[in-house]
């Protein structure tokens, strides 16, 4: 059985957008039979925090450039392209 992987959702601060997009992400992907883990940081954490992560969903404009796939989440603060953002989620965890 492969490793469960793990998503870092990363918005300016932290808490709320990342908050939002972590509840969502885990929902829809319950919904495609896919389970992930789930860590939160602020985009000027994600250096430091991106280890062991296999994907990061950010809200926000990212500082550095990580080494892992990065989907932009923008869609989670305007509801545009949600759909997009959930398939991508999935191809990432599904690899």
């Amino acid at each position: 059985m492969a490793k469960q992987k793990t998503i870092l959702f990363v918005c300016g601060t932290g808490v709320a957008t990342s908050t939002v997009a972590n509840t969502k992400t885990t929902e829809e992907m319950k919904k495609r039979g896919l389970t992930f883990e789930a860590k939160q940081c602020k985009a000027s954490e994600v250096a430091s925090q991106a280890d062991g992560a296999d994907l990061i969903v950010a809200t926000t404009f990212l500082p550095s450039t990580p080494s892992i796939p990065v989907i932009k989440g923008l869609g989670f603060l305007t509801g545009i392209g949600l759909d997009k953002i959930y398939d991508d989620i999935e191809a990432e965890l599904r690899k």
